[in-house]
């Protein structure tokens, strides 16, 4: 028996299987088409994307696997909180209860940020972190926060949130410095790339208080950069180096605040192999493999198998 994840985000179209006794996720993804230059969706783009695409994924993934299906999660809202909502999410929701009405299996709802922490707990072999309270960040374009995470019997996770970006998210100041460059949307991997070939080692006092960043410092500093003539290497680099710099900062406080927890790090941004390895070397902190970092169903999928198991 499978459990299928479905997770329709602003940013990627998935679906997952996940086949507990092999403990092995199968999962199919396809990024929302975005015109060069542009930031972005609408809600209303991304929605008619994902009914053109969650098909293609749904088919492709279905045809590796023919075993029975046990039950289906979705990712229905951003936030596992009151008034958390984004249409994107009506489309996976809308597929997850048709399947499962045609197959006669439970669907279970559950928020994007929570798959985003159990595929990272997957990935990183530390599925069993969900008996016991851990900090975790969330870190993508639209989320930059440090949750307590603690066991809940109802939906396997909860998530408090404990500081957040007073003002521009991570992912955002990333794709906007990218833009700046003419690369294409979303510009994380690119970015990436050209910051490893820079040598600029940046000391930034990142703007930090009681737990909470601010981040709008970096576009306005890049910007500068770029038109005095620094390297888009460079200039990538102060953007990652700064970003580390206020995630670190964020990281000591809420160690201080709730004690010497394990740290998991979950979100498209965390599948930057600079901060990757940093923090790595700092904390000791737990990442997902790329794959399992930027959207994806495979935590949906997982939370549906633990959900029935429960």
């Amino acid at each position: 028996m499978v459990f299928l994840g479905i997770d329709t985000s602003n940013y990627t179209t998935s679906a997952a299987l996940y086949q507990p006794e092999k403990n092995l996720v199968i999962q199919e993804k396809k990024l929302l088409p975005v015109k060069k230059g542009e930031r972005g969706l609408r809600q209303s783009d991304a929605v008619f994307h994902h009914t053109q695409q969650l098909p293609q994924v749904f088919c492709a993934l279905m045809s590796q696997c023919d075993e029975k299906l046990g039950a289906v999660g979705v990712s229905t809202r951003p936030r596992n909180i009151e008034g958390s909502y984004m249409p994107c999410f009506t489309v996976g929701k809308c597929v997850a209860e048709c399947i499962g009405g045609a197959e006669k299996i439970r669907v279970h709802p559950f928020s994007h940020q929570q798959g985003h922490i159990i595929a990272a707990l997957y990935s990183a072999d530390k599925l069993e972190l969900i008996e016991k309270p851990f900090i975790a960040f969330h870190v993508s374009g639209g989320t930059t926060e440090t949750l307590l995470v603690t066991p809940d019997d109802e939906n396997i996770i909860s998530c408090e949130i404990t500081a957040s970006s007073s003002d521009l998210k991570a992912g955002q100041a990333v794709d906007r410095v990218g833009l700046m460059m003419g690369l294409d949307f979303p510009c994380g991997p690119e970015i990436d790339a050209l910051a490893r070939r820079s040598d600029k080692e940046y000391k930034i006092n990142a703007p930090v208080k009681n737990g909470n960043c601010s981040l709008s410092g970096i576009e306005n500093k890049c910007r500068q950069m770029l038109e005095s003539g620094e390297s888009n290497e460079d200039t990538a680099k102060y953007c990652i180096d700064y970003i580390s710099a206020a995630l670190e900062k964020m990281a000591e406080y809420a160690l201080e605040k709730h004690g010497a927890l394990p740290l998991v790090f979950s979100g498209g941004v965390m599948s930057n192999s600079i901060i990757r390895e940093r923090f790595g070397r700092k904390f000791g902190a737990y990442f997902a493999e790329s794959r399992f970092s930027s959207d994806n169903a495979a935590g949906t999928a997982i939370l549906a198998y633990l959900k029935e198991k429960k």
